[in-house]
């Protein structure tokens, strides 16, 4: 393919554009004690859910608020840290401690967290694909793979 027909990547807003956008998010969330800023999935959609780690570096709890699929009794989202570089310190504090607390519309329930792998992981990128057209050219910006994170019901 020529350069003059090469695909281009979708545009993202600058960093501090995306950074300033989770912070609103967030704030929304704790201005309105949760009643704003979490929604369900639903067709064609991802929902959003607030996930609470714990740090693995202070021990202190972290919270976070992500897009999320659900798959049964699962949920899962993606370790995309914005599309930026690195691994997101959300997931890092999972993989150090994998029992957390994710709250929904639902409300709150305790879970695991694992990355999916293989079949798995390829099943559920699929179906994160039929939502968002651009999630390959996104993911390409990153240069290690984007994780599947599976959030597990647990006792």
């Amino acid at each position: 393919m020529s350069a003059e027909h090469e695909v281009r990547s979708p545009k993202l807003p600058p960093r501090w554009f995306i950074r300033a956008a989770w912070a609103v998010h967030r704030g929304i969330y704790k201005v309105f004690r949760g009643r704003v800023g979490l929604w369900a999935p639903r067709a064609g959609k991802w929902g959003t859910c607030r996930l609470s780690t714990v740090g693995r570096r202070t021990g202190q709890e972290r919270s976070v608020i992500l897009g999320y699929l659900e798959d049964g009794p699962n949920l899962y989202t993606l370790a995309m840290n914005g599309w930026g570089e690195g691994e997101p310190a959300w997931w890092l504090n999972l993989q150090a401690q994998p029992d957390v607390t994710v709250e929904t519309v639902q409300g709150r329930r305790p879970v695991r967290g694992r990355a999916a792998v293989g079949e798995e992981r390829a099943r559920l990128w699929q179906i994160w694909q039929g939502i968002d057209k651009d999630l390959d050219a996104f993911a390409a910006r990153r240069s290690t793979e984007t994780a599947v994170v599976i959030l597990e019901p647990r006792a």
